[in-house]
């Protein structure tokens, strides 16, 4: 067999039954099954995380999805539903999801994803030693939000009251308030909250926002507000007002500029959690990681029809500049 060949030859070992949890369910006629809640494109990044490490859709590895609109009692029934599934393994992202995955079970091996504070909602006992059947990544650092503001500020010099659009019903949205409020009372800012739990609720609040005349918009990365991003990037061009977002797709999708964890690497090392797991490794013994890369996202299109402009250091100090 040539060198090539039992690469290719290893790598589908490693893919199917080599692993425990595999080997156990395809004695039980099936394929490992990975389950997801809220669906979203920010997950691809995990799913080609799987498949370079040689899991293969349909082959040697499934996914079940449930949408639950990122609403607490909705959460709460995905996560049974998949437990019930049953699936061999849970991915979350964010806390609110996470935390009702953990409520589900007790069992199945959970793999959070962006999520907050992990600590203080009870998700796990320590960084090192988190106990129980769930790990993974946070997205938080204490020394991100004023670094954000700093960087805000200099794309939108104008900036002194500043309105921060947050899930109260999200633990590490409740954190990111905390953090941001006194590095914008030191940056010489007022910060409004705009608090926004379901759907249905997003246009008024936003409308209501703007009496409060803000310079500028801050987006978590709440789940249910990602969902509906379309709709907030839509009315920060309409009222000609700057957003600071999380995520980077959301400045590729119109939004002015993004600092902060890297969702994309975040889901990616989540699938190395996964296929470590698969392998036998338990959960309680992998760490809970924090983030290592962060970026900075600017849209220039987005700058020029904001009349904004983005001086050569600062695209210079960009991970990426959209044109």
């Amino acid at each position: 067999m040539s060198d090539m060949r039992r690469r290719e030859f290893i790598t589908l070992l490693g893919g199917a039954a080599a692993w425990p949890v595999a080997a156990r369910a395809q004695q039980q006629g099936k394929i490992p099954r990975i389950g997801i809640i809220d669906d979203a494109p920010m997950w691809n990044a995990f799913r080609q995380g799987l498949r370079e490490l040689g899991y293969l859709e349909g082959q040697n590895i499934a996914f079940e999805y449930r949408t639950a609109d990122g609403v607490p009692e909705r959460l709460a029934e995905a996560a049974t539903d998949l437990v019930h599934r049953p699936v061999d393994i849970i991915a979350t992202y964010g806390t609110p999801s996470s935390i009702a995955a953990k409520a589900a079970t007790t069992t199945i091996p959970i793999v959070m994803i962006g999520v907050g504070d992990v600590l203080r909602t009870g998700l796990v006992q320590s960084f090192a030693h988190p106990g129980g059947n769930i790990t993974g990544y946070t997205s938080l650092n204490p020394e991100v939000a004023r670094k954000k503001l700093q960087l805000f500020k200099e794309i939108v010099p104008a900036l002194s009251r500043v309105a921060l659009l947050w899930n109260p019903d999200n633990a590490s949205n409740r954190l990111y308030a905390e953090e941001i409020r006194p590095a914008a009372s030191t940056l010489g800012m007022t910060l409004t909250v705009v608090p926004v739990r379901r759907a249905d609720e997003l246009d008024g609040a936003l409308t209501a926002m703007m009496r409060e005349r803000p310079d500028g918009l801050i987006i978590t990365g709440d789940a249910l507000h990602q969902l509906h991003i379309g709709r907030i990037i839509n009315f920060l061009a309409t009222n000609r007002l700057p957003g600071l977002f999380q995520q980077r797709e959301n400045v590729v999708a119109g939004g002015l500029m993004s600092y902060g964890p890297s969702l994309p690497d975040l889901f990616r090392r989540a699938a190395g959690y996964v296929h470590r797991i698969l392998q036998g490794t338990r959960p309680a013994d992998l760490p809970v990681e924090q983030p290592t890369k962060f970026e900075l996202v600017i849209n220039l299109k987005t700058a020029t029809a904001l009349g904004l402009e983005v001086s050569l250091q600062l695209q210079q100090l960009a991970d990426e500049v959209i044109e």
